[in-house]
């Protein structure tokens, strides 16, 4: 199985050539030079490659077990959660109130791709944890803050979200889990949970249950959940573990992956629980942490196809079969290496370039909501809203095709648990189904994102995109990245038109045409990325001390995507104009 090994090249190209951070006016960016970055990436970096990553067959050939109402992970993984927690790596961009180091979302941001390349199903226990700090962070009294976060932060207690139900999973206004007030202001939480992420395990002292439920006077549907705080084992006013909360571990879910991560069915029996803000105002508090929680989904996808990109990269170079077609490469030996055919070289030139564009984009997406959260850039989070259910969807939606493409690289090996390339696979394909489904996602955007505000983040976004197309290029520029952004651009406005005219009217026609129009702006993101990115790598090779052969293959790389990939936006428009025609032309007994 392929040991990781982090692109640390084009982190710091991203950071500090395309995005340009320490001249970014942004709280806390002007200390992130290259000489800041440098030592924090190579640190990581080494962390993942060489005690992360070799944990990562352990998850999938041990998985998680349930023992006497306990779940046990791999010995591998306690290891590699420790030395994580040590590091002080979990607490990067927690605020230092709370035992953090207050640093910008784009370098954990950065630090949590290569852990999860190295391996998805352990981040996901400090991943979770996140969410649970950010919501009670936001929410939360301050009693509740003081107890639970400084140690959410470091990861000494890990935190879950519980939302779905046996019998609900998207429309959450069905759950059926109560929540009734007791005499000491405490509450009584009964009912089941299931898909329960990081639900039980051994690497932390505590987990912190946030749970969604309804109170028993509470208004119908969304409108009446609540948000408590239910911890495996209370807490006592000094901040020592008391006796085990009523709740339990009905069973790990047997899954198609991320099986070193137990996915829990959880039973709460009257268990304690702490009200988290307002009664009936739980959702909109749970769903507060939601554009870091996709943007991380997001990057799941990306980690996972860079992963597999570089076990078929490395195999495609040693893999000795055939002859190339313009004549032997390697005369000296019997065959030559599958990397000279041009099916394998498309294969991963089409990972290559989305996997640098995708990492390009959600970097980017970081740099906006640090702009929003440490300087109140109200712009910035509204370009990010509107993005953040592009980057879950598309993202992961491509990020799984690549992944799977990179196991088509070995062909019969790539079927064969010994190369890890199906771990990969079936680890990946997560991503495009929790945090909300890519339909779901889909829906956000051409439902509720579009229309936010007017319009405004939209036009905002579109304006950003023209004003580039309008700078002044080379011609070779003009010809290999102008022209396909800018056909791009009028095939994503010949798209809103049509909502425009259609939406209101017939709403399906709209809706029909989602998931489209998500990969129709995660296409055109792209290119924007890529044009940007190329740019850059053209200002720097006028550099003399540039590495010239890594910026000339940014450039080639870059309009790879930009002449074979981005053209997909022609055929997303043409779907979307069609309408609900097709799709709902069946009658449900015709199926």
């Amino acid at each position: 199985m392929h040991l990781y090994q982090p692109p640390l090249e084009d982190y710091n190209f991203i950071l500090h050539h395309f995005l340009k951070i320490e001249k970014e006016d942004i709280e806390g960016y002007k200390d992130l030079s290259p000489e800041f970055t440098r030592p924090i990436f190579e640190e990581a970096g080494k962390l993942a490659s060489e005690v992360i990553s070799p944990s990562n067959k352990d998850g999938d050939e041990q998985g998680c077990k349930l023992e006497n109402g306990i779940v046990r992970t791999p010995e591998s993984f306690k290891l590699a959660f420790d030395k994580l927690r040590a590091g002080g790596w979990l607490s990067l961009d927690i605020e230092e109130e709370f035992g953090g180091q207050n640093l910008p979302l784009i370098l954990s941001t950065v630090t949590n791709e290569m852990f999860t390349s190295a391996n998805m199903s352990l981040t996901m226990y400090s991943g979770l944890s996140r969410g649970a700090y950010s919501a009670i962070f936001l929410h939360g009294s301050e009693d509740q803050k003081q107890m639970y976060l400084p140690k959410l932060a470091n990861c000494e207690w890990t935190g879950t979200m519980n939302l779905t139900e046996p019998h609900c999973g998207t429309d959450l206004g069905l759950i059926r889990t109560k929540a009734i007030l007791t005499e000491n202001g405490s509450y009584e939480v009964s009912g089941q949970k299931i898909f329960i992420s990081s639900g039980d395990h051994d690497l932390s002292e505590n987990i912190i249950h946030l749970v969604l439920a309804k109170t028993p006077d509470a208004p119908e549907g969304v409108k009446g959940i609540s948000l408590f705080v239910v911890p495996k084992f209370l807490v006592n006013d000094d901040g020592s573990l008391g006796e085990r909360n009523k709740l339990s571990v009905g069973k790990i879910e047997k899954k198609m992956g991320i099986k070193g991560n137990a996915t829990c069915v959880m039973n709460y029996d009257g268990a304690t629980g702490y009200l988290v803000g307002e009664e009936n105002k739980g959702l909109k508090a749970m769903f507060t942490m939601m554009n870091e929680a996709r943007l991380g989904v997001g990057m799941q996808g990306l980690a996972q196809a860079e992963i597999a990109y570089q076990a078929a990269l490395n195999y495609a170079k040693d893999r000795i079969q055939g002859r190339a077609i313009q004549g032997k490469a390697n005369p000296d030996q019997s065959a030559d290496p599958i990397i000279v055919h041009p099916d394998v070289r498309r294969n991963l030139m089409e990972q290559k370039s989305f996997i640098e564009g995708a990492r390009g984009f959600i970097a980017w997406a970081a740099v906006l909501l640090d702009k929003a959260k440490r300087d109140g850039d109200k712009n910035a989070e509204g370009i990010a809203s509107l993005l953040i259910p592009v980057i879950k969807g598309y993202v992961t939606d491509k990020g799984f095709e690549y992944t799977i493409n990179a196991q088509q690289v070995f062909g019969g090996h790539g079927y064969i648990e010994e190369w890890g390339m199906s771990q990969y696979a079936r680890d990946c394909r997560i991503a495009m189904i929790y945090e909300g489904t890519n339909g779901i996602q889909a829906l956000d955007l051409v439902g509720r994102k579009l229309a936010m505000d007017g319009g405004k983040h939209m036009r905002e976004y579109l304006k950003l995109v023209q004003n580039f197309i309008k700078e002044e290029h080379s011609k070779d520029f003009e010809n290999d990245f102008i022209a396909p952004l800018k056909k791009s651009i009028e095939h994503l406005q010949a798209a809103l038109l049509f909502f425009m005219e259609n939406g209101l009217k017939n709403p399906l026609s709209a809706v029909s045409g989602a998931t489209d129009f998500l990969h129709l702006v995660g296409l055109v993101s792209l290119g924007f990325i890529w044009s940007k990115k190329a740019q850059s790598a053209e200002e720097q090779l006028k550099n003399p001390l540039s590495d010239k052969n890594f910026l000339e293959a940014k450039i080639l790389t870059g309009s790879y995507f930009m002449n074979r990939q981005l053209p997909e936006t022609r055929l997303r428009l043409d779907k979307i104009l069609t309408g609900e025609k097709q799709v709902m032309s069946l009658a449900a007994n015709q199926f």
